[in-house]
């Protein structure tokens, strides 16, 4: 199922199923002048399908390999849609590593992109590097209506949970980059339009900034291990932490912190 909701020039679709509605994590693929932004996951190939069938997009922009935004690559491929994706993200999209099961469970494993495809290169969206998320995180900018289509960069201001390889020293450099932009709408893909902006941007930066200063405080005095950096400045483990085995973690901040200091 879906829910629709329309935005001026931009539509949204909230993509749900009952795994995803239990874990409250819903996806968002947004459609602007015909250019569909991310594909959903595989789970949700159905209503994904129905809309592309429906809606007949130019094309599909894929701001990175990420199983709930990648997850119908191949579907769009069979269907003749250009794709827009980076080198980085084909690449990942075309050879898919296993993943785990609570993640399996909630979007499903997506089917590697084996069709052969189109360029989508649109002159009035671009898809703009923003690394730090994964490597080949990127958001897609709107400059003729300064909207920010920012994939998984914002999710939130205090997120205290993250993947092993994620960088929170890039993500921060992001998040500036993004604020430069000053974007006059953001919409998040796991959270619809947010409101604010900029605001909401330069909180999240602000936060991740002293959250990773005063790690690395911490660090510098040699008195804590990683988990009990993690409990003390992003408090107890909680249900992910656990849910994930790990894979989503308050001690992975710390873990990348470390990696980078002592680099």
């Amino acid at each position: 199922m879906h829910h629709r909701t329309r935005h001026a020039d931009v539509t949204a679709f909230e993509l749900l199923t009952r795994r995803t509605q239990l874990a409250r994590y819903s996806v968002h693929v947004f459609v602007v002048r015909g250019a569909m932004i991310d594909t959903g996951f595989h789970a949700a190939r159905g209503d994904v399908a129905r809309l592309a069938d429906e809606l007949r997009p130019r094309g599909a922009l894929v701001t990175h390999w990420h199983e709930d935004h990648a997850g119908n690559v191949e579907l769009l491929a069979r269907r003749g849609i250009p794709l827009g994706l980076s080198d980085a993200t084909e690449a990942r999209v075309r050879t898919v590593a296993p993943i785990a099961l609570y993640r399996r469970w909630t979007w499903e494993s997506m089917p590697p992109l084996q069709t052969g495809v189109a360029r989508f290169a649109p002159g009035d969206l671009a898809l703009v590097p923003a690394p730090g998320h994964s490597d080949d995180h990127h958001v897609v900018w709107d400059a003729s209506t300064r909207t920010l289509f920012a994939g998984d960069l914002y999710l939130g201001v205090k997120v205290r949970v993250t993947h092993p390889s994620e960088d929170p020293y890039r993500i921060i450099d992001s998040l500036r980059m993004a604020i430069a932009l000053e974007p006059a709408r953001m919409f998040c893909a796991h959270r619809g339009l947010v409101d604010r902006p900029v605001d909401q941007l330069r909180a999240k930066a602000e936060w991740m900034a002293g959250m990773v200063g005063e790690i690395e405080r911490r660090i510098a005095a040699g008195a804590e291990d990683d988990a009990a950096i993690a409990r003390a400045v992003l408090g107890r483990e909680g249900f992910t932490g656990w849910i994930s085995r790990g894979e989503y973690a308050h001690v992975n901040i710390v873990a990348a912190v470390r990696r980078k200091v002592s680099a």
